[in-house]
């Protein structure tokens, strides 16, 4: 039986950051297990990430990406989107792991619990210091489907308790180049490939990922 439904659905908008920092001998990145009840991907290692909220437009970053780094983002003419995408991964990375990325600065007003603590806290994130890994986008044949953006920030820059909301279960510093056998994500697995290039100074360009029925598909649009 083909559970698959009769028009696609349209992929919402998502941001993750990936936090990453250097031990002696190798680097490690910050990753949750997704709690049994989730709706999507139940039991499975992510980086802390979600939906993109109104919110995350009226929130005032200290410098925005920059406009190489938006183009990356398809979002079209939508300049201002480019920066809420960036935005919300900031803001998820705080809510999922307790993790604040931000300068002195003012987010202004915004009617967020989750970005009302930056403006207390006289933070605003520098988008600008994001490095961008890329993007994905779940099969056409998914009944809930997002459009992944990859943000990456070292952990050096963040400050905070490591806790969270508690939407991902067991957070823990994962070996770049060793997950350890813990079930991810092909999506993961290529964007953690693509970071550990780059932590290595090798050139590796954002992925642009569509996931066909098990097949990968370089992604244009």
């Amino acid at each position: 039986m083909n559970d698959a439904p009769a028009r696609p659905v349209r992929p919402r908008d998502a941001a993750s950051l990936v936090i990453h920092r250097q031990r002696r001998t190798h680097h490690e990145v910050l990753m949750g297990r997704r709690g049994g009840k989730a709706r999507f991907k139940p039991g499975v290692w992510v980086f802390p990430g979600g939906g993109l909220e109104r919110a995350d437009y009226h929130a005032r970053p200290l410098r925005p990406l920059d406009d190489a780094t938006a183009a990356l983002l398809a979002v079209g003419r939508t300049r201002r989107k480019a920066d809420a995408l960036a935005m919300a991964a900031v803001r998820e990375a705080f809510e999922e792991a307790g993790l604040i990325y931000g300068r002195p600065g003012d987010i202004g007003n915004v009617r967020h619990v989750s970005w009302r603590e930056f403006r207390r806290r006289s933070l605003a994130p520098d988008l600008g210091a994001l490095d961008f890994l890329g993007r994905a986008i779940t099969p056409t044949c998914r009944p809930l489907r997002y459009h992944a953006r990859f943000f990456s920030i070292d952990f050096a820059h963040l400050e905070g308790e490591l806790g969270g909301d508690g939407e991902l279960e067991d957070l823990r510093w994962v070996r770049i180049d060793d997950t350890g056998g813990l079930e991810t994500m092909v999506v993961q697995d290529m964007i953690l490939a693509t970071l550990a290039r780059r932590l290595k100074g090798q050139h590796a360009p954002p992925q642009r990922l569509f996931f066909n029925w098990g097949r990968r598909n370089v992604v244009d649009a």
